[in-house]
């Protein structure tokens, strides 16, 4: 039997002991042990492996204090790259406590119950280590027990919560007499999410809190793990933690341990037998540059292999679009003026767009003007890396959409994004316009619409023909049939009153491949639209009011020509 796609599976113990496929990632332990730093900050998109990572580290470092259970965890790593890296690596294995808290669970509509969320996890911990406490109650201060079984029980009040991570390390190590290795997953995810629900100030000074007890001046601390999407500013997470090291997908350290890079691809792919798709794979999943590293977004590989292992037909789909907030795209787009929207444009064409690079941002920041946001989209995978360079003493950076499953999320935001903001708006006038056959009325109100909204050229015609039929969709009194999806030789849309006594109206499009040749390609619409006898449709259903409109676009241009059946 072949092992199994981890799907969603983001245990170590459980990959390997359940024989899942596991890309090797535990000379991430070796560059640890190299760097020493005491403080680490991993920023990388989401879905990346970084849970799995963390998982995989506490299973290498934690003494559980049950001899049984150390064998267990060291045989997880039999055959593993670490297990070659040397005594000096090896001899690490099970020397200290660990605490592991992930903030993923968070993401709530409230301080109340992100914050409760939060007491759970660290509850959690506390509870996991309960019976080393007991066994070393002797060593403990009644206060220092009573603050830790609190925490434990969920009773403890916000003000012991604030200071858990110290609290925990000092026990640990006056119990065990070994410091403690903190990790912590997804830091910035209750960042993210108090600042779209609107509690934003609570939030960060909690959690510069919790990480001010833990991180600084802790002498009970081995060392620290963190990990996010974003750098949130030292001024309002970070205070103080002069020894924070990090390495975010612009550095070269640690760009190999997160993510699949190509040989990693490779590797799954010829296993489970489906090379021949290996260009799709690259096309849809590849792009991502961390460092100086090519690497693909592991979640959607998997989640293709996975379709394929049953059908090796399977078309790719952009699986990462639902693991992944898009609500900071969702801000871009609908918060864009002019200029903004010609930049997303620039992208949507596969071109690059030069910024200077913000390593330190607050979700603040969001709303301000310049390239912020652009850093924003850049450390949260919605952009990449092209090329890197100094202008004066700052870093900028040329970046690019990293490849199609991306793209098509950018395409989806801006199609809901149009569709939203077309319903808010009156049409009556197109369709005065249409009714009394003024060409050049519609052609005035196209494309003003065409000015405000964002284009994207890669499959023109369909995005001419979306963008058409959500306009005229709008209308109360007016159905509309579109018929591109068919292709049944029919015209592109048809716009008819309920009743066969009202107006009907044939619409052609075409897409000119330069701005002289809209009136003749409007003119070819209409023509095309007699010379195939489009009406025939309509006539059969009984109506004889029927008018006829070819229609040309060129980028934010666009003809209109009116015609007559008897034309």
């Amino acid at each position: 039997m072949k092992k199994a796609l981890p799907v969603g599976v983001d245990n170590f113990e459980k990959i390997i002991t359940e024989n899942y496929f596991y890309i090797d990632k535990t000379l991430l332990l070796k560059d640890l042990m190299d760097f020493k730093g005491e403080v680490n900050l991993f920023l990388r998109p989401r879905r990346f492996g970084k849970t799995l990572n963390l998982s995989m580290l506490r299973y290498f470092y934690e003494n559980t204090g049950v001899p049984e259970k150390n064998a267990k965890n060291k045989a997880l790593f039999q055959g593993m790259k670490i297990m070659e890296a040397g005594e000096e690596y090896t001899s690490q294995m099970g020397q200290f406590c660990v605490i592991d808290l992930t903030l993923k669970s968070s993401k709530q509509a409230d301080f109340e119950t992100a914050y409760h969320m939060i007491k759970t996890v660290i509850a959690s911990e506390f509870e996991r280590h309960r019976s080393l406490v007991e066994l070393g109650r002797e060593q403990l201060s009644l206060i220092e027990y009573t603050r830790y079984t609190s925490i434990a029980n969920e009773t403890a009040d916000q003000n012991d919560l604030r200071n858990s991570l110290q609290l925990f390390c000092k026990c640990m190590y006056k119990i065990t007499g070994q410091k403690t290795i903190v990790l912590i997953d997804e830091y910035d995810v209750p960042l993210e999410n108090s600042y779209f629900q609107g509690f934003y100030v609570k939030m960060v000074d909690f959690i510069r809190s919790l990480f001010e007890s833990g991180l600084k001046t802790n002498p009970y601390l081995q060392f620290a793990i963190i990990t996010g999407c974003l750098r949130i500013s030292k001024e309002s997470i970070f205070t103080g933690l002069n020894h924070l090291n990090i390495a975010s997908v612009l550095d070269n350290k640690y760009s190999e341990h997160f993510g699949f890079t190509e040989s990693d691809v490779q590797k799954l792919m010829t296993y489970y037998q489906v090379e021949s798709h290996f260009p799709t794979m690259k096309k849809w999943y590849d792009g991502y540059l961390f460092g100086n590293t090519e690497v693909y977004n592991p979640w959607s590989v998997i989640k293709f292999l996975y379709d394929l292992d049953p059908n090796t037909d399977a078309f790719p789909r952009p699986y990462w679009i639902n693991t992944s907030s898009n609500d900071i795209i969702k801000i871009l787009i609908s918060r864009a003026d002019r200029e903004t929207k010609g930049k997303i444009e620039q992208l949507l064409t596969k071109k690059t767009l030069d910024i200077q690079v913000h390593e330190e941002v607050t979700y603040e920041d969001i709303d301000s003007k310049g390239d912020t946001l652009w850093n924003f989209l850049y450390f949260t995978g919605y952009l990449t890396k092209e090329s890197a360079y100094f202008k004066g003493h700052y870093l900028y950076l040329k970046l690019r959409i990293p490849n199609i499953e991306v793209m098509t999320i950018y395409e989806n935001t801006i199609v809901n994004w149009f569709h939203e903001t077309i319903e808010k708006e009156d049409f009556r006038d197109l369709y005065h316009a249409l009714e009394n056959k003024n060409a050049e009325k519609v052609r005035d109100i196209l494309s003003a619409q065409l000015l405000s909204t964002i284009s994207f050229y890669d499959s023109a015609e369909n995005f001419y023909h979306g963008f058409l039929t959500g306009i005229l969709s709008q209308s109360e009194h007016y159905l509309v049939k579109s018929n591109r999806e068919s292709g049944n030789g029919r015209s592109d849309i048809m716009v008819r009153s309920p009743s066969l006594r009202g107006r009907s109206f044939i619409l052609e499009i075409k897409v000119s491949d330069q701005m002289n040749n809209l009136e003749q390609d409007a003119q070819t619409a209409l023509q095309q639209i007699f010379h195939k006898k489009y009406m025939d449709e309509l006539r059969t259903e009984g109506y004889r009011n029927i008018d006829c409109y070819g229609i040309s676009f060129f980028r934010k241009d666009c003809e209109v020509q009116f015609g007559h059946p008897e034309f």
